[in-house]
């Protein structure tokens, strides 16, 4: 079993998810699996009957969740769900706030009602507390208006299920103090993510190459390319299995960009679409010897790297993926 419990972050001693849908319930159960108190805040204007349904929903979505954590082995027996989780309308006064709360924005993506609930909740808390907002797709600097004291909001994109996928992207705005990316960068690798960081720029890293690539697989369909199950099955045999183990940039120095490079005029050529089209950074690598392992620089520089225990390392990691496939 690959436990996942561990004991609460210091730092932050609550987190409060705004929202109770899929996101701020796997945000909820891959902090409860750590024994950090999680508020999930019910942001619409409900009656009591109305809200006490959407309530009674979302309890019985995050059991379900929890008991399916335990199922798959990501924890141990730990306190009730009920001990550490809690749902409650975002207008309810009894709500005090500390410095110590860590706040999640994760209602759905549209800029209005993004905008109205960070207003909400940061004239609310502290002015010290972290509020991140989890969009996949709009820009931090398009919703810090919305915040009081903008320079504690960042974007923090976490990948569903958020209790399962590693990565969280960070995307700090003009506004954002540094100290901020930095904190949160921190508390997250404590709680047992991976974090990144990327410029405000729409899609971030993962939604924007896997719009492409998931377009490109709808479009194969669409021309008669292959069947929906043959490219699924391409995917996860032959470009998932090698991308699980070897970044895509790392992959490009590998081979070299010249491969890339040439590959890419066939298609662009053949498909009769510019979108295959290499960019001018490949161009540039290829004029300026910067092709990859074999000139010791491209995407990364090698210079004084072992390439053969590199690429062994790669290899054995791939054949140990082997040994778990279906």
């Amino acid at each position: 079993m690959t436990d996942i419990t561990a004991c609460p972050q210091p730092g932050v001693h609550r987190v409060l998810c705004l929202g109770v849908g899929r996101m701020a319930q796997g945000i909820a159960l891959h902090y409860a699996c750590r024994g950090t108190p999680v508020v999930l805040l019910d942001c619409r204007e409900r009656t009591p009957a109305a809200f006490a349904s959407r309530q009674a929903t979302a309890w019985q979505e995050l059991q379900e969740g929890w008991d399916l954590i335990a199922r798959i082995g990501l924890r141990a027996e730990s306190p009730a769900l009920a001990d550490l989780v809690t749902i409650r309308p975002l207008s309810d006064p009894a709500l005090t706030f500390t410095a110590q709360d860590l706040v999640y924005e994760c209602v759905p993506e549209e800029i209005a009602i993004k905008h109205e609930t960070l207003r909400a909740i940061s004239r609310r808390c502290d002015g010290a507390s972290i509020i991140a907002s989890t969009t996949s797709t709009i820009m931090v600097d398009d919703l810090s208006a919305a915040v009081v004291n903008p320079e504690r909001f960042i974007n923090a994109h976490w990948l569903n299920p958020a209790y399962i996928i590693p990565l969280v992207e960070l995307s700090p705005g003009t506004r954002t103090d540094p100290a901020v990316t930095a904190t949160l960068a921190s508390h997250l690798r404590n709680v047992g993510k991976q974090t990144v960081t990327c410029r405000p720029s729409p899609g971030f890293i993962v939604p924007r190459l896997q719009a492409l690539v998931m377009n490109e697989a709808a479009r194969m369909v669409e021309e008669g390319v292959a069947s929906a199950a043959d490219i699924d099955r391409a995917v996860h045999y032959g470009f998932g299995f090698r991308f699980a183990e070897i970044g895509l940039l790392e992959f490009i120095d590998w081979g070299g960009c010249d491969i890339l490079f040439h590959a890419s005029a066939y298609l662009e050529h053949a498909l009769h679409d510019p979108k295959f089209a290499a960019p001018p950074i490949i161009k540039e690598n290829m004029a300026h010897h910067r092709r990859g392992l074999r000139d010791g620089t491209g995407f990364y520089n090698h210079t004084g790297r072992d390439t053969q225990a590199w690429r062994e390392a790669v290899l054995r990691r791939l054949a140990a993926r082997l040994k778990d496939m279906p």
